[in-house]
Order: structure tokens, then sequence, then C-alpha cells
């Protein structure tokens, strides 16, 4: 397969993610945040071990560590900032108190699912087995976010229909960003090794500030060890595959 054909079904697969809300509408609250928990424990681990294991390593092969790791934290501090100025964070349970801005968070939830699709793009063109890591990294942490995005619409006001369907939209903005990061390249094409530390910034930004909050939020000694060997297990994933790949 062509590199293109590999970024638009490796965009086009995270975009059908946002069907999985509708999958949990029939699960009874603590079960669904029990749920979540444990999928949002997993999501952190891939997340950190594909920024660490994966994005970075390859990184480093053609940059300095000054260049590196100077990337990482003004990538970080970036997502920092566009989280603050659309005043929007990621919700992954059904009671946020966000009712009073739903189109909000679909803004922001378009911006992030571009910036994935740039993400993607980059990881496949430097490599294709970085790009299919990316992807399955990505998968795991759009799992637990978009459920609670779609939890986020019903409660700001919208019909399960409409909710569905806009979460659906804006999840193909990661095709868009896919193919503006594939056509991008043909002129950008030595600057595309600089996406792989940005795309590590982001990745243990999303972890670090949003999940591993929800994770310690849990009291429970037995469930929070659980959780944590579910986070090591996600970590051991990304391992693995760099294992298979390689």
């Amino acid at each position: 397969m062509s590199i293109l054909t590999y970024i638009l079904i490796s965009s086009l697969s995270i975009s059908i993610i946002a069907f999985v809300g509708i999958l949990f509408l029939s699960f009874r609250k603590e079960l669904l945040e029990k749920i979540l928990l444990l999928l949002i424990s997993l999501s952190a681990g891939t997340l950190m071990g594909g920024a660490f294991l994966h994005l970075m390593p390859e990184a480093s092969e053609q940059l300095s560590g000054e260049t590196l790791f100077g990337l990482i934290l003004v990538s970080f501090c970036f997502f920092y900032l566009i989280e603050k100025l659309l005043h929007w964070r990621h919700c992954h349970k059904q009671d946020c108190e966000i009712h009073s801005f739903g189109y909000m968070s679909l803004v922001g939830d378009a911006i992030h699912n571009f910036i994935d699709g740039l993400i993607i793009a980059a990881t496949f063109l430097v490599d294709i087995k970085l790009g299919i890591t990316t992807t399955i990294a990505i998968a795991f942490h759009e799992v637990p976010q978009e459920i609670g995005d779609f939890g986020v619409l019903i409660y700001a006001g919208f019909k399960k229909n409409k909710a569905l369907a806009l979460n659906f939209l804006i999840a193909l903005t990661v095709v868009v960003g896919g193919l503006t990061g594939y056509l991008l390249s043909f002129n950008l094409e030595g600057l595309i090794i600089y996406l792989l530390p940005i795309a590590a910034g982001g990745f243990i930004y999303i972890a670090t500030s949003d999940l591993i909050p929800e994770i310690r939020k849990e009291k429970d000694i037995s469930r929070s060890l659980f959780s944590f060997l579910l986070f090591l297990v996600g970590i051991a994933i990304m391992y693995l595959i760099k294992f298979i790949l390689h």
C-alpha cells in the first residue's frame, strides 16, 4: 500500500471510534465510571509508552538532544496553552460540569483531532511501523475520550442521534489532519522529523495532565493498584509492538 493509503485507513479508523459512545448508553453510571477508569489507565500507559519507546527514540536518531527535548517542552506548553485558550478539557465522566458550552467542547475536539491527524501523517511519512504504533496509541486514548465527549454532548442538551452525528463529524477532522499533513509533506519534507518530538510532548501532556489525575481520584487501594497495573500493561503493549515491528 502507498503511504497515503496507510494514512487514510489509520485516520478513518480513529474517526470511527466516535461511535463507541453509543455502546455504553445502557450501562449504569457506576459501572460506566469503573470501565472508564480502566480504559483511562490503559490509555495513559500507551501514550507514555508511545512517547518514550517510539517517538522520542526515532527522533533522537536525527535530532540533537537539545533540539529533541526543547521541542518536547515547547509542545507540552503548546498543548497546555491550547487547552486554556479554549476553556476546554478532556472529560471522561458523564456528569462533567460543562453543560453550557457543548459547542466549545466540539471546537476543542476538532482541533485536537486535527493535530492527531497531522501526527499520524508525520509518523507514517517517517516510517510505516512508527505510524502504525502511533495510530494504536492514539486509538487507546480515543476510546475513553469519545465516550466522555458523547456524554458531554448529551448533558449539554443534544439529542442522542444529533450528539452521535456531531461527534462523528468532528472525529472526521482526524482525516482532514492526515491529508493536510501528507500534502504539506511535499513542501515541508525536512520538517517532518521535527513533528515527532512535538507529538511526544502532546502524548506526555495528555497522559500527565488529564489521564493520570483522573486515575488518582480513585480512593480504593485495590482498584488503584489495579489501575496502576493497567497503566503498566499499556506501556508493555507499546514495548511489545516495538519488539514485534522491529
